[in-house]
């Protein structure tokens, strides 16, 4: 028995078709107020980006997830500026926000006149001038307006030196350095103390009194006693000719000089893997060194590749000299970097001969 006739069942497969049509349009349709709105719409509605009537002041390093979509920034976006945070991302310009994903360059320019950096995350200025380098600028201007006398190097107390040229904590320095030589003998030996400064030591020179004599061994030499050869201006004939150093040994402390820009004293020569001890012993009473020939490096305004090529300048050294200049501007002094935790004394003490510092050369 047939529950449907032929000509109903030909109604219902053309009614089946127009019901289901029917049911899917329904899901397609959301009614907002009395106009239909697809889900199309509405999620292209979601995904558009921020107007300014949406949007308000944030600060990308301090508002969380909930107040940055308060703020109108979109999902994807506030949820990266907090995963960035999390890393120890510091936000210290508006242009980091662009580095985030999501950010292209039109909700970038959307989002920029409502980023707040504040003041203890923004990035310095590079015209400022760092606030320590201008106070000693103005003691070392009183110093030189002090009329200089002669005076004796191994007996000037600190607080005389101070008064003179030297910062407190420097002339401790040189007085520690003076008693650790047994007394400062000439002008040479006074520039080698790192907190000598070119400037300095041009203007005291004239004045500075040295009691201790010369060693007979350092003596300078008679017509009857060979001259000795001076490193920083012999050539790889002249080095050849030292008793104790080979042809290999000749290339390396050529090579070895001029990425040092010269040496300062004989026994950076120990330094060299190819001499050896016994050889060095040899070496020693026929060299000289003139130090006064150094190539120096302006601390302050030298490239990076320059400063990587000097063999006392290391990887770590030359990431904090790179970091910290961008964000200060520059030093006034070796003991300054020393302060700033760049060298240690012993690095800074074996380095300030090859470094001036230009930017405060009046």
């Amino acid at each position: 028995m047939k529950i449907f006739s032929d000509e109903e069942r030909r109604g219902l497969m053309v009614l089946l078709p127009l019901i289901l049509a029917a049911v899917l349009l329904s899901l397609l349709v959301e009614r907002r107020g009395d106009r239909p709105v697809l889900l199309a719409e509405t999620k292209e509605a979601v995904e558009s980006e921020p107007t300014a009537a949406t949007l308000s002041p944030f600060d990308p390093n301090e508002a969380d997830y909930e107040e940055l979509r308060r703020c109108g920034v979109p999902p994807e976006v506030a949820a990266g500026i907090i995963r960035w945070r999390r890393y120890g991302k510091v936000y210290r310009i508006e242009e980091d926000i662009a580095l985030v994903a999501g950010v292209d360059d039109s909700l970038y320019a959307a989002l920029k006149p409502y980023i707040v950096i504040s003041e203890k995350h923004a990035a310095a200025p590079r015209a400022q001038t760092p606030p320590r380098p201008r106070v000693r600028a103005e003691a070392n201007s009183a110093a030189e307006s002090v009329r200089l006398e002669p005076f004796a190097i191994d007996t000037a107390s600190a607080a005389y030196l101070a008064t003179i040229g030297f910062s407190p904590r420097q002339a401790e320095v040189l007085v520690r350095y003076r008693e650790a030589s047994g007394g400062i003998r000439d002008e040479e030996q006074f520039r080698e103390c790192y907190v000598v400064s070119d400037r300095i030591a041009e203007r005291l020179s004239p004045y500075i009194l040295y009691s201790a004599p010369r060693p007979a061994a350092e003596a300078e030499p008679t017509a009857a006693a060979p001259l000795k050869i001076e490193l920083n201006s012999a050539d790889s004939a002249t080095l050849r000719s030292v008793v104790g150093i080979g042809e290999k040994s000749v290339v390396e402390i050529m090579r070895y000089r001029e990425l040092l820009g010269g040496f300062r004293s004989v026994e950076q020569l120990a330094e060299l893997k190819c001499v050896t001890e016994s050889n060095f012993e040899r070496i020693l009473p026929q060299i000289s060194c003139d130090s006064c020939k150094i190539s120096k490096i302006d601390i302050n305004f030298a490239d990076p590749k320059e400063l990587m090529r000097h063999p006392y300048v290391s990887a770590k050294a030359l990431r904090r000299i790179v970091k910290q200049r961008k964000l200060k501007g520059g030093w006034s002094g070796i003991e300054e970097m020393v302060e700033d935790d760049i060298f240690t004394k012993d690095e800074a003490e074996r380095l300030a001969p090859y470094l001036r510092f230009g930017l405060y050369a009046d």
